[in-house]
């Protein structure tokens, strides 16, 4: 498959690749990597090389220019994440950065030149009302008021729903669990609270371990449904790897956790899928022993088809003809996970008719409010 793998991929694999480039084969490059959310990530790789003098300067501006934006991110997370803590600080319960803030407080290789549009917690499930309350008398409001949505997110999803502040437009989403408590093999959120490692410069926030950094990024990745970022995401797993694959016992920790954690499917999906298209270094050993966690055939065949179509950049010259039909299966395999047939089939025919009409309604009432549209 390597021959047909987006130009993008090629040069994330070899980042060397950069210094010979033609330039419409730049403009293909900002292209794919700006679809992908890569293009900060190319510049934090080039300059680890350092290769950013042999770039050509245009073409560079703009990997320069999604950096940036991507440090400004970072930044304004950190920030962000110490308000959070300054508001919940008088309930004494860890609040526990998740993905993309915890990359940037702890310093890995994945917050290199990574974008991200919203911060992600967890915290402990018998404090999540008086957490709930607490940002809310500092300024944060639920997004999603539809009666609908606030009811299946509190019964029967791992977070409640989103909130954003009222002046800063920060979105947050505040988890008690990494999967919904409706999916048969879910972690205990308790074991990932109890290895949790607390940051020595913002009191009372912490990270996951780093097997359990990994094995969340993993979950995220594969089991929620959700594709736009794909591609970026895999790149977080394959980062991760190799920062942490150089520690003693990282594989046998990542795999005994993965089976206390009951996340084995996702660390083989993880594993298999940065191995093939990114070429991340994992021993054959490894991978020969978390096979035994792959799903049987023909499902195997049929997720390989399926994952390998859904991973690649939303972009014409690499999104394949069945790209949107691999997401969409992906995506109904993802509430098919979550919740039982007699719940999956009334929300998806809720999401697909009701959701849409009442958005339609709001819209051209506020567009009549506005004088866009004529009174009937």
């Amino acid at each position: 498959m390597n021959r047909d793998l987006p130009l993008v991929i090629h040069c994330y694999r070899d980042i060397r690749r950069l210094t010979g480039l033609t330039l419409p084969e730049w403009d293909l490059l900002i292209r794919q990597g700006r679809r992908a959310g890569l293009l900060g990530r190319l510049h934090a790789m080039a300059e680890r090389a350092e290769l950013l003098d042999a770039l050509p300067e245009k073409p560079a501006c703009h990997l320069t220019a999604s950096r940036v934006e991507a440090d400004r991110v970072a930044g304004a997370a950190r920030w962000e994440m110490g308000q959070i803590a300054f508001a919940l600080q008088r309930l004494w319960v860890p609040v526990i950065a998740l993905k993309g803030a915890a990359y940037a407080l702890s310093g890995r290789f994945a917050a290199e030149g990574r974008a991200f549009s919203d911060l992600d917690i967890l915290v402990p499930r018998p404090a999540l009302e008086d957490v709930e309350q607490q940002l809310i008398a500092h300024g944060w409001l639920s997004t999603h008021l539809d009666e609908y949505d606030q009811r299946y997110y509190r019964r029967w999803m791992h977070e409640i729903p989103p909130m954003r502040h009222i002046r800063r437009k920060t979105n947050l989403d505040i988890h008690h669990g990494i999967l919904p408590e409706t999916v048969s093999r879910r972690p205990d959120p308790r074991l990932l609270l109890d290895e949790a490692i607390e940051l020595e410069a913002l009191p009372g926030v912490y990270t996951l371990s780093p097997v359990d950094t990994w094995l969340h990024s993993a979950t995220h990745l594969f089991q929620e449904g959700e594709f736009h970022n794909g591609l970026r995401d895999l790149t977080d797993l394959d980062l991760l790897t190799r920062e942490m694959a150089g520690k003693d016992g990282f594989w046998d920790q990542l795999v005994a956790r993965s089976q206390v954690l009951n996340l084995t499917r996702q660390l083989y999906y993880g594993l298999r899928y940065t191995h093939r298209l990114l070429a991340t270094p994992v021993p054959e050993e490894v991978l020969e022993s978390t096979a035994a966690f792959a799903p049987p055939q023909p499902l195997k065949g049929l997720m390989d088809g399926l994952f390998q179509r859904a991973l690649l950049p939303l972009h014409s010259s690499c999104d394949p003809a069945t790209g949107p039909a691999a997401r969409w299966a992906l995506y109904i395999r993802s509430h098919a996970i979550r919740m039982p047939p007699h719940l999956l089939l009334p929300h998806l025919a809720h999401k697909a008719f009701v959701t849409p009409y009442r958005q339609w309604r709001e819209e051209r009432e506020r567009a009549r409010q506005g004088g866009m549209v004529p009174r009937r």
